[in-house]
């Protein structure tokens, strides 16, 4: 194997974003762990923890049509300094409500809904900005690092979570995330003064709309690359329902639920090493394919497996395929997108990649409150397997595609 490539980050501008936003998400994912934890204290219920994700879902749809057209009309890096800030904010107020006592998990709700509808103009106009940091023959590693760091932190904030929760409580979770976003915030603000913006003409109306969705249909390869991505978060997702493997199942606490969560993404990480350091990609499509299957796969073993060790290992391989096909998906429509069509095409994407999980959860929630949590998440990584076999037989153009 060859040794891992950082080529993108001779490139200034990428280098000040991706390390600002790695130090952002440390925090951002543990919070996510507090705030999930949070709402397993104050309701000790499946189906409130599954409302999280109805919280994040509901402000997606109508910010999708917006936000994809301001990434496309304004100023990506004005877009992503003015997110972050407010995003820092949210968190701000998470702080007030916990150090007053004031913190219920209806405010939860709404604050994890304005953290959503402010992170959907954060996405398209991030993702939109990628290919204009980079020469295009480093577009791939650019993706990858991205990627790799976004899933490093993954690991790492959980893990810090756990710990921290156990040891100083839930509070400081959400001082040390607002703090880490300082990083992102001076990491944009050091960038070079040039304008981030499509050179075509760009309006607010129906038909700016409609040309965004109307690419993503046209085009097989991307639409099921992005179908096949929601189907996978929607059912195999087992995220939402930690806290009850970590208490009921395994018998882990706090710690054992920080290491649940940092699982997938420790095999994430490695996937992504593997990745940077290839220079092209062969049979993407085959590749993209198995890599799903495998994620539902893994799924369905941790969902029936009664051993903390095994389950963390069939974590971390369903984290692995997961990296794998988040690679390829995005290189893929990087690559095929034109610029003044990225933010639209990255907002619409929005809709499948965080409507997914978010809903996901909603159903993994309503399903462990019918049956169990175990079962719920084993029919979940089972209808995930199926999807795949069936959206490859629809779709030859997606097990053809080799990559460029």
């Amino acid at each position: 194997m060859k040794r891992l490539s950082f080529a993108a980050l001779k490139y200034r501008d990428f280098r000040l974003l991706s390390l600002g936003l790695f130090i952002s998400r440390i925090g951002s994912e543990m919070q996510v762990v507090a705030v999930i934890w949070h709402l397993y204290l104050l309701t000790n219920s499946p189906l409130s923890i599954g409302y999280i994700g109805l919280a994040r879902f509901i402000p997606l749809i109508p910010a999708s049509f917006i936000a994809g057209i301001v990434a496309d009309k304004y100023d990506r890096r004005t877009i992503m300094l003015t997110s972050q800030i407010l995003l820092t904010l949210v968190t701000v107020t998470f702080i007030f409500l916990v150090f007053t006592s004031q913190i219920t998990p209806m405010a939860i709700y709404i604050l994890i809904g304005v953290n959503s509808l402010v992170a959907s103009f954060d996405t398209p106009a991030r993702q939109a900005i990628i290919p204009h940091l980079v020469e295009k023959k480093d577009l791939l590693n650019a993706v990858s690092l991205m990627t790799l760091f976004w899933h490093t932190s993954k690991v790492i904030g959980p893990a810090f979570a756990g710990l921290l929760i156990a040891s100083s409580g839930l509070s400081s979770i959400y001082v040390i995330n607002a703090l880490t976003f300082t990083a992102v915030i001076v990491g944009i603000l050091m960038m070079s003064k040039k304008e981030f913006v499509v050179k075509e003409i760009v309006s607010f109306n129906i038909k700016t709309v409609k040309e965004g969705f109307g690419f993503i249909y046209h085009n097989p390869i991307i639409f099921s690359t992005m179908l096949l991505d929601f189907i996978a978060t929607f059912f195999a997702s087992a995220i939402t329902m930690m806290p009850f493997f970590a208490k009921e199942i395994f018998a882990v606490g706090a710690q054992g639920l920080g290491l649940l969560y940092a699982a997938p993404s420790l095999g994430s990480m490695v996937a992504g090493i593997v990745v940077a350091s290839m220079r092209t990609i062969k049979q993407q499509g085959k590749l993209l394919l198995i890599s799903v299957f495998i994620y539902g796969l893994t799924t369905v073993l941790f969902a029936i497996t009664h051993s903390f060790i095994l389950a963390c290992i069939f974590l971390i391989i369903s984290g692995a395929g997961d990296m794998i096909s988040s690679i390829i998906r995005n290189t893929l429509r990087q690559v095929i997108t034109p610029d003044c069509l990225r933010g639209r095409t990255s907002s619409v994407n929005m809709i499948f990649v965080m409507g997914g999980p978010q809903l996901g959860e909603v159903e993994a929630g309503w399903l462990a409150n019918l049956i169990g949590v175990a079962p719920s998440v084993a029919i979940g990584g089972f209808a995930t397997m199926l999807s795949v076999g069936l959206i490859g037989w629809l779709t030859p153009k997606l097990r053809q595609y080799q990559g460029d």
